[in-house]
């Protein structure tokens, strides 16, 4: 037992230095990347967790709601193709600022103009937002690292702004009670809520400032991220679809149920804003850390060994969250399901930014975008259907039956043909 703890302490001290000399070799247009992304994932945790009890306190059920995260996602699926080459054209640093921009003005409009017309329009522009965004950030952050801290990176910059999630999401489970006060209505009132949707996007408008601090560096042709021509996909039709159905299904369902998170605990488990607000920043937490100790452990164990299997064993809590009578037992579940899912994703995107040459990483990104919009695009409005009528339960299934088809993807395109033996060198006269 004693020769066991200095060997495990000398391990421990080991992996703490390859972080420490990882995070220290990061560029500094990745270290202002880092300062917008927690600022950003502050504002935009609070606005996840209100928007849907803001559209619900005016009225609107379910349909809206699933109409709208349609209509973002959607529009999203549709551009990101042509936000891909608009991103080469306007360049990293503008990307982001346009993007984060759009998103701003669309919280503002929606705060101080709230109707059908004005969630759904602006939706629109958030989808837009979100492409162009999404879009740019691989090819960036690509562009910006070199092999030995990108996998860092990447989880990083998620960790660090689902992190940040936990301040947003347990203010946010607080704002409307400050807004409310200060006016003198309710906690759960629109003007509360709307309130509260302003507040949002001031932290998202200084979420902007360290971005405009970016100096871009001077790449060479074989160095950047541009567009590829349409050919490529005729080119590597195998390859990109081993490398997006993955992420595809997942998008799928996610799509049926994660958008509903708040809904479904406030309606099932009975619980207020405030606790919701706590539970989801005690999960974003737990993610942010998830995110942030994955790269050192894909380098022991290999990245689509650490995809497999984080997001299998995930897979049993997501079914103890949905379907667990107990609160304090759903809550457990969430937390563990929130960080063994997502901790592998900056790390498969690495991965499949790895798998293909710099100038096709700006079309590759655009296709990741395009799956990751295309669940949300489309299952929200079919679950919002299916709870107004039958409840939560069917649609946490067919999540949990996507997720295990997710899983085996992986296992089968990438873990699988690594297991297999070599084949012996024929010798003559053999067949």
């Amino acid at each position: 037992m004693n020769a066991t703890n200095p060997r495990s302490q000398s391990r421990m001290a080991l992996v703490l230095k390859t972080y420490a000399e990882r995070l220290a070799a990061f560029h500094p247009n990745a270290r202002l990347y880092l300062l917008h992304a927690v600022i950003s994932g502050a504002s935009m945790g609070v606005f996840r967790l209100l928007f849907n009890f803001y559209v619900l306190s005016l009225g609107y059920d379910q349909r809206l709601l699933g109409s709208l995260i349609t209509t973002s996602s959607l529009t999203a699926l549709i551009v990101a193709l042509p936000m891909g080459r608009a991103a080469d054209r306007l360049g990293r640093k503008a990307s982001l600022l346009i993007g984060g921009g759009a998103v701003v003005l669309a919280v503002v409009v929606m705060a101080l103009l709230p109707s059908e017309f004005t969630f759904l329009s602006m939706n629109v522009l958030i989808g837009l937002a979100q492409s162009l965004s999404g879009v740019t950030m691989a090819p960036f952050l690509m562009e910006n690292s070199s092999e030995k801290e990108r996998t860092y990176l990447f989880s990083f910059s998620s960790g660090l702004g689902t992190g940040s999630a936990f301040l947003g999401n347990w203010i946010g489970g607080y704002l409307p009670t400050w807004m409310g006060s200060l006016q003198g209505v309710a906690a759960t009132s629109t003007p509360a809520y709307g309130a509260s949707l302003l507040v949002i996007a001031a932290g998202a408008a200084v979420a902007l400032l360290p971005l405009f601090l970016m100096r871009m560096p001077k790449l060479e042709a074989s160095q950047r991220s541009n567009f590829a021509s349409l050919a490529y996909f005729k080119q590597q039709p195998r390859l990109i679809t081993r490398l997006v159905l993955p992420m595809l299904l997942t998008s799928i369902g996610a799509g049926m149920f994660m958008p509903f998170m708040n809904i479904f605990y406030r309606q099932v488990h009975h619980q207020p804003d405030p606790v919701i607000g706590s539970l989801f920043a005690w999960g974003s937490l737990a993610m942010g850390i998830g995110l942030i100790i994955a790269p050192p452990i894909a380098d022991r164990i290999g990245k689509i060994q650490l995809v497999v299997i984080t997001q299998g064993i995930s897979i049993p809590f997501l079914f103890l969250l949905g379907f667990a009578p107990w609160f304090a037992v759903s809550a457990f579940a969430y937390y563990i399901r929130l960080a063994l899912m997502n901790m592998s994703g900056p790390v498969y995107q690495t991965f499949v930014m790895e798998q293909v040459d710099a100038s096709e990483r700006a079309t590759i990104a655009s296709l990741v975008s395009m799956a990751n919009s295309f669940g949300w695009a489309f299952s929200p409005s079919i679950s919002g259907q299916i709870q107004v009528q039958y409840g939560f339960g069917p649609a946490i299934l067919i999540t949990i039956v996507l997720y295990i088809a997710s899983v085996y993807c992986y296992w089968a395109f990438f873990w699988k043909p690594l297991n297999k033996p070599k084949p012996l060198p024929v010798q003559s006269g053999q067949a």
